[in-house]
């Protein structure tokens, strides 16, 4: 098994075995990855960490050509690749919680709409980080990365471009603004 970047490299260049050895390699910390996306949620039947991480190399499977560079740019777009697949399920569980496709037939049950559910609490998360990249890229990419890669900021500075103390200074910022962000 080759170094990550030349593997990058030769998963860019378009060799299929290229992905699976690289996920091989990493497989411990997409796990890690993976385990700490789902730590503090509601654990589900259909969602647990090697799921994650094989509906993770799914996805990447799909993708025609992968863009990461090195072991921090991949690990961190294997972070967004598993939000992409909670959010859905997180959606996919909601859409079956309010029905489905089934017929609508209206009720007085105030009290089940006022319980909070886990999925909402993600997808909550999710709009927040996605107005959070709207307004500014790289602070929504720095807690991608810290928050859902769990890099330390040596890392990210590394990945980024950037000194630790931007880092930490983005962290604080976004922080903020997605508080600010989920209490809308």
């Amino acid at each position: 098994m080759g170094d990550i970047t030349d593997l990058l490299q030769q998963a860019r260049d378009g060799e299929r075995g290229a992905l699976d050895r690289i996920v091989a390699q990493l497989y411990p910390e997409l796990r890690r990855i993976a385990h700490a996306r789902l730590a503090g949620h509601v654990r589900s039947p259909l969602l647990q960490t090697t799921v994650l991480v094989h509906e993770c190399y799914l996805k990447l499977l799909a993708v025609d050509r992968l863009a990461p560079q090195d072991r921090s740019h991949f690990l961190a777009y294997a972070a967004q690749v598993m939000r992409s697949v909670i959010v859905d399920m997180a959606r996919a569980a909601q859409r079956q919680r309010r029905g489905g496709g089934a017929e609508h037939v209206p009720l007085d049950t105030s009290v089940g709409d006022a319980v909070a559910q886990p999925q909402d609490e993600v997808l909550g998360i999710d709009a927040a980080l996605t107005e959070l990249a709207r307004l500014d890229a790289r602070l929504a990419t720095v807690v991608e990365m810290r928050f859902f890669a769990g890099m330390k900021e040596a890392e990210i500075a590394q990945a980024l471009g950037l000194s630790e103390r931007t880092v930490r200074r983005d962290w604080e910022k976004s922080r903020i603004l997605l508080a600010d962000l989920m209490q809308r």
